[in-house]
C-alpha cells in the first residue's frame, strides 16, 4: 500500500516546542537513533560516535532578515523573500498575493526601498524587482526587515536575541530565509573535541527556502513538489568527502540541508563506492521511504514536525519503524522540538543502503 500523508503524522504536546536554544548550544540532549537501538546522550557526546577519518558535512549559509512588510496603496503585503535569481530580482512568498497584480509597486515598510510585481506565480508566489543596486535591498532587510523565525516560535514583538541565535557557527554565504537548525548546536568546545578525535570537515551551501516552512497539503506524496533551492558542493568538499569513502571514513550529515545537497550531487552515481562530483545549482529533491542513498552514512538533525518533508526523510535514512519509536520516546522523555529544540543522531537503516 502506497504511503500517505497520515503515515507520518503524530501528537506533540505544544509545551514541547522549544522557543529558544539550549544555552550554552552544546547542552541540548541527543537521541541516538539505530535500527535496532536507541540512546539518551547529549550533543557533547558526538564525538564518541565517531572515528578517525570520518568527515563531517557543515552547510554555511546565513540567515537574511528576510521577512518584509509592505504596502500596495492601503493594501498591507508581508513578503518573505525566498531565492535570489540575479540583477535585484527575487523568488517571494507573498500573503495575501491575491492583491497584487503584474506592474504593482510595493512600498516596504520602514525603509525607502520598493520592490516591482514582475510575475504573480502558483502558490502565493511572485517574482519581484528590487532594482539593480544591492546596497538598497541590503539596506532595506538591515532597517526594516525581521528574522524568519518558524511560526511555532512565539514572539509578541521581534527579539534582538534571534538575530545571533538563528545563525549558526557556520553561518557565511548570505542567502537563506531558515536556518540549518541541526547547526545551531555546535560550539567551539565541540570543534576542537571533533578535530581531536580526528573528524575532519566539509563545508559546503545550502540556502534554505520560504518553503521549508509550507505544509505538505496532498495526500498522496507523489503530487507534492518542494521549492527549489540554491545549492553548492565545491570541489574542494567533494575531495574530501571521497578521500574519506575511499579510506573506509563515514560520512555525517549535519543537518537534513547538507544531506540533501549530497544526495542531489550523487543521483548520477550507480553506487556507493563511486565519487560524489562537485555541484551547482538548484535543488528540488523530495527525499521519502524508498529512496536510494548514495552518500550519507549518519545524519544528526533536529526532531520535524508531524507531516513534513524532513519527517519524511529522516524515516527514510532511518527507517520508518524506528523513527516512530524515536519520537514516541522523545514525547515521553520531555526532549524539546523542532528548530530551537534538541539533537537526534540517526545511523541509516540496513535497508536504506
Amino acid at each position: 500500500m502506497p504511503l500517505s500523508l497520515r503515515d507520518f503524522d503524530y501528537d506533540l504536546p505544544e509545551t514541547l516546542i522549544a522557543q529558544e536554544p539550549a544555552r550554552p548550544r552544546d547542552a541540548a540532549r541527543m537521541l541516538v537513533v539505530r535500527p535496532d537501538a536507541r540512546e539518551d546522550r547529549g550533543v557533547l557526546d558526538l564525538p564518541d560516535y565517531l572515528r578517525p577519518g570520518d568527515v563531517m558535512v557543515v552547510n554555511d549559509t546565513r540567515v537574511i532578515p528576510a521577512r518584509l512588510r509592505a504596502r500596495r496603496g492601503e493594501a498591507r503585503i508581508e513578503v518573505m523573500l525566498n531565492r535570489a535569481e540575479g540583477d535585484g530580482t527575487w523568488h517571494a512568498l507573498i500573503r495575501n498575493a491575491r492583491r497584487l497584480r503584474e506592474g504593482d509597486t510595493l512600498a516596504i515598510e520602514g525603509s525607502e526601498a520598493t520592490a516591482l510585481v514582475v510575475e504573480k506565480l502558483e502558490g502565493g508566489a511572485a517574482r519581484l524587482d528590487f532594482g539593480a543596486d544591492p546596497a538598497a535591498l541590503e539596506r532595506a532587510l538591515a532597517e526594516a526587515g525581521e528574522m524568519p523565525l518558524p511560526p511555532y516560535i512565539h514572539r509578541d514583538a521581534p527579539r534582538g536575541e534571534d538575530r545571533e541565535d538563528y545563525q549558526t557557527l557556520f553561518a557565511a554565504r548570505l542567502g537563506a530565509v531558515a536556518a540549518p537548525t541541526a547547526s545551531l548546536h555546535f560550539t567551539p568546545r565541540l570543534l576542537d573535541a571533533l578535530a581531536a578525535k580526528g573528524v575532519r570537515r566539509a563545508t559546503v551551501t545550502l540556502h534554505v527556502g520560504a518553503g521549508t516552512f509550507l505544509p505538505v497539503r496532498e495526500e498522496n506524496l507523489d503530487r507534492h513538489r518542494l521549492h527549489a533551492e540554491w545549492c553548492e558542493l565545491p570541489p574542494e568538499a567533494a575531495a574530501t568527502i571521497n578521500e574519506a569513502r575511499r579510506e573506509g571514513g563515514r560520512i555525517l550529515c549535519c543537518g537534513t540541508t547538507a544531506l540533501r545537497l549530497l544526495e542531489t550531487a550523487a543521483q548520477g552515481i550507480k553506487d556507493r563506492t563511486a565519487p560524489i562530483p562537485p555541484f551547482q545549482g538548484l535543488t528540488d529533491i523530495f527525499i521519502r521511504p524508498g529512496f536510494r542513498f548514495r552518500a550519507a552514512d549518519l545524519l544528526m538533525t533536529n526532531f520535524h514536525l508531524p507531516k513534513s518533508t524532513l519527517l519524511m526523510l529522516v524515516s527514510a535514512f532511518a527507517g520508518m519503524e524506528p523513527m516512530r519509536a524515536a519520537y514516541a520516546h522523545a514525547i515521553r522523555e520531555g526532549y524539546r522540538f523542532f528548530s530551537y529544540g534538541d539533537a537526534s543522531l540517526l545511523f541509516r537503516a540496513e535497508d536504506a543502503a
